[in-house]
């Protein structure tokens, strides 16, 4: 390190947050840093952001299932973590393939915030205008709505929000979805319309931040229990259990909503055919820690499959 003549030397940080370089990702960074700073009572200076354009957020004109899917969002910040180049690295929990490399662990995830996903063009999925063009790459949004207002038509949508609010205002969509936890991280709760989980199951991970390091890294593991959120970590561990049994991929449509109910969990997961025509779902309750009956759940949801929902699941 070079330091200015004059100026004392700058400490070197505690740790190395790596995050994609997107305004919802680094607004995730910050409110990573600030809670490890309140949990130690460290400086934000202490903590080092270091932001890393993914492979996700170069191309934008293909479904992600199409280029590679999840790691797309990860590779990057996998490398550099494997590199030690960052000490954690900051993900959108939805965003993480289900199976990861052994050299990573999950130190930490951050309370969950808004599980919802947001409509963006229309008060309610009954007030979508008749016909009406709707924007998403995701597998799940797409055949859900499809499921539920066939009358529809869905393009690909892709891009951080401000792009993809931007491509709804040049009338390339007349709605489209957003995660109703990154617009209040980015102040734009007022954009969109959250939709009841009820009746619109969202995406399993949706609104929690997810905090890896590499697995024989004391320290860091240390520094990020002291954040990691029980509650959070034991819906989201059962929801990743579910979607490793299912054997899913980034094209598989799959909506999973999971929930503390007194001291258990339940779970509700539907799965769908592409075209939305097909849907199959069930729930079931549960002990945190115990996932034998999330996979019995994906195992009757798979054996309930029809012929549009099975070739986008099962274990290879």
């Amino acid at each position: 390190m070079t330091d200015t003549p004059g100026k004392p030397a700058r400490p070197e940080p505690r740790l190395r947050l790596g995050t994609r370089n997107s305004p919802l990702a680094m607004a995730q960074a910050y409110e990573t840093r600030e809670r490890l700073c309140a949990a130690h009572g460290w400086a934000q200076d202490e903590v080092e952001l270091v932001p890393v354009v993914a492979s996700g957020d170069k191309i934008l004109d293909r479904p992600l299932a199409e280029i590679g899917g999840k790691a797309l969002w990860t590779k990057e910040l996998d490398a550099w973590l494997f590199e030690g180049l960052i000490d954690v690295a900051v993900h959108s929990a939805k965003d993480v393939e289900t199976i990861r490399p052994d050299a990573f662990r999950f130190a930490a995830f951050l309370p969950r915030a808004d599980r919802r996903d947001a409509l963006v063009g229309a008060k309610s999925i009954d007030a979508i205008p008749q016909g009406a063009v709707v924007g998403t790459s995701a597998p799940r949004r797409a055949a859900q709505l499809l499921n539920l207002r066939p009358d529809c038509k869905v393009v690909t949508f892709r891009g951080n929000v401000a792009t993809r609010l931007g491509k709804l205002e040049a009338g390339e969509a007349d709605v489209t979805f957003l995660a109703a936890a990154g617009l209040d991280r980015l102040g734009q709760s007022e954009v969109g319309e959250p939709l009841d989980e009820s009746a619109w199951i969202p995406a399993a991970a949706q609104g929690v931040i997810a905090l890896e390091c590499r697995a024989g890294d004391e320290a860091a593991g240390a520094a990020l229990a002291a954040i990691d959120h029980a509650a959070t970590r034991a819906e989201l561990e059962a929801e990743r259990a579910l979607l490793a049994e299912l054997g899913g991929t980034c094209h598989s449509p799959v909506a999973v909503l999971c929930r503390g109910q007194g001291e258990g969990l339940t779970m509700r997961a539907a799965l769908f055919s592409p075209d939305g025509t097909e849907r199959v779902e069930d729930e079931t309750s549960f002990a945190p820690g115990d996932h034998t009956p999330v996979r019995t759940l994906a195992a009757e949801l798979l054996a309930r499959a029809t012929p549009g929902i099975a070739p986008h699941f099962g274990k290879a």
